[in-house]
């Protein structure tokens, strides 16, 4: 593949930053905005189903997708296709009806004096069962036989995830460190008898793994089919309140009350001064070892199934973790605890040899993360708003980035680059105009063909930038809670002027999807 077939173009976007939040309609349309732009890359955030504060990257389970993208409408179409329910049926797989019951409830009328105001929470878990009802009632349909295959392919993780969602209701969605001992602890008898108490709990958790994961496959075919990869996103480590810790707690650096001793975390960067305490546990490596590490090959089966690409975030990890002690009321003293990166990267690449990884190596990066990355040829990550400010060895100014390389303006953990700019300070402003040779750079346009132009193989353009949209419009900002992963976008903030010249620094660029490509993996960079 010469250098010009491999220049790629993508756009960073969650599935809930879509005007709908959900894998239907708006979704394909947006794949016929990628491919009518010529991009050739749709990269998310994590899919899994995330806890209150809506984190993609502290879930509750690494497998489990999240019920909240399923769009019930294409549900409801499904299912009448497949003659598991009439067309009238149909018509009520559609969250309209919950937005038009609560509009008349809160209307000042006498439409309906005695309607009964559901919340969409509630309609969504209603339709959900009534879905699952009425499949239930064909058990001889390929639908129902679709169904039973899913389960039987996911057993390994899906029948520890569904008790785990059973329980975690059961007791007030409280930690399943908190929960009575013979649950916590797993007793045989007490999880089989629960089992038998909540089935029908359990087969509709199943179920709903089952929607979400068939409207993900048939999103992806679109994309696919236009030659636009998938290009997903997993937490190097996972949530203590999850399936995974509470399922084989040995695999965790936990005491023998299953309790945390250290957490993960990050040291004072860029990003806080007092570095971040994430709360998750860390990995017991050597059990992990003895297992022939089935359990991150599981992880990654799943993630090989959904993407073209995957993004390992935070990638130091896997050489060294920062661990810091339960106690400490900050991520400023810890300690670094070594991992066995190679021979797990090993072990991965051995099962899964067309996997295209890519490394998230922000932040403090030593010799010997930098040696494991180039080990196994993955490429690492440049961020053009980390580039100004510094000197002339600062590896994300443009002329220092390497073609195996995927560059950004920015992430979900940065600012819009119309916010950065706003709030840069002079000396690095001043920085950012020598090198553009221009003092009224139009933001973030100017950025975004900085980045187009630089060496790297793919460049990744938030949709937030695309936009053109400020810092109120920002995915995250780290260290902080509530607030964050809330953003959406609206059709109409893509004007035909601003598609056409995203369009036009694609092109210009070299970097216009073919999609004469018969491989999709050949839309990863190796």
């Amino acid at each position: 593949m010469n250098k010009s077939q491999q220049r790629k173009a993508g756009v960073l976007l969650h599935i809930s930053s879509l005007p709908d939040g959900t894998l239907g309609e708006q979704a394909l349309q947006f794949v016929d905005f990628l491919y009518e732009s010529s991009v050739s890359v749709w990269q998310t955030l994590p899919l899994n189903m995330p806890h209150g504060d809506g984190s993609p990257y502290q879930c509750l389970s690494a497998h489990a997708g999240n019920p909240a993208f399923i769009n019930l409408k294409k549900l409801g179409e499904h299912l009448e296709k497949v003659g598991i329910i009439s067309a009238a049926e149909s018509q009520l797989y559609d969250e309209k009806f919950v937005d038009l019951n609560l509009a008349l409830a809160n209307a000042d009328s006498e439409v309906s004096p005695n309607l009964k105001v559901i919340s969409h929470a509630e309609y969504r878990q209603k339709t959900f069962e009534k879905a699952f009802a009425a499949l239930s009632q064909h058990i001889d349909s390929s639908e129902y036989v679709a169904y039973q295959k899913f389960c039987k392919k996911h057993k390994s993780w899906l029948k520890d995830f569904a008790l785990f969602l059973v329980l975690h209701k059961r007791f007030g969605q409280g930690s399943w460190s908190n929960w009575p001992e013979v649950y916590k602890k797993r007793d045989t008898k007490t999880l089989s008898l629960a089992k038998k108490q909540h089935a029908a709990e359990i087969s509709l958790i199943q179920f709903i793994q089952f929607v979400f994961f068939e409207q993900w496959s048939a999103l992806k075919q679109y994309a696919n089919s236009k030659n636009i990869a998938m290009f997903g996103d997993i937490p190097i480590f996972v949530a203590y309140d999850s399936a995974d810790v509470w399922a084989d707690p040995s695999l965790f650096k936990l005491d023998k009350r299953c309790n945390m001793t250290v957490i993960a975390g990050v040291p004072p960067d860029y990003f806080s001064t007092t570095g971040q305490r994430w709360g998750n546990p860390h990995y017991n490596w050597s059990a992990m070892k003895n297992h022939g590490y089935k359990w991150w090959i599981s992880r990654m089966e799943t993630q090989n199934r959904m993407f073209d690409m995957v993004r390992i975030d935070h990638f130091r990890g896997l050489q060294a973790a920062w661990e810091i002690p339960i106690n400490e009321a900050t991520a400023m003293n810890g300690t670094w605890c070594e991992a066995p990166g190679y021979e797990l990267l090993s072990t991965i690449k051995n099962h899964f040899t067309e996997m295209c990884l890519v490394a998230e190596d922000l932040g403090i990066i030593t010799d010997e993360v930098n040696a494991l990355r180039h080990h196994f040829h993955l490429p690492g990550m440049k961020i053009l708003q980390f580039a100004f400010g510094s000197g002339d060895d600062n590896l994300y100014l443009p002329h220092n980035i390497e073609p195996n390389s995927v560059v950004y303006t920015g992430t979900h953990d940065n600012d819009t680059t119309l916010g950065w700019y706003l709030s840069l300070d002079e000396h690095a402003k001043h920085h950012l105009h020598a090198v553009l040779n221009n003092h009224e750079p139009a933001m973030p346009a100017t950025l975004i063909d900085l980045a187009m132009s630089t060496n790297g193989d793919l460049v990744v353009i938030p949709m937030q930038d695309i936009l053109g949209l400020d810092t109120h419009s920002r995915m995250n900002t780290p260290g902080t809670v509530g607030g964050n992963w809330l953003w959406k976008f609206d059709w109409q903030q893509l004007t035909p002027e601003l598609k056409q010249a995203f369009t036009d620094v694609v092109s210009r660029h070299g970097r216009a999807n073919n999609i004469q490509s018969s491989n999709i993996h050949s839309s990863g960079i190796h």
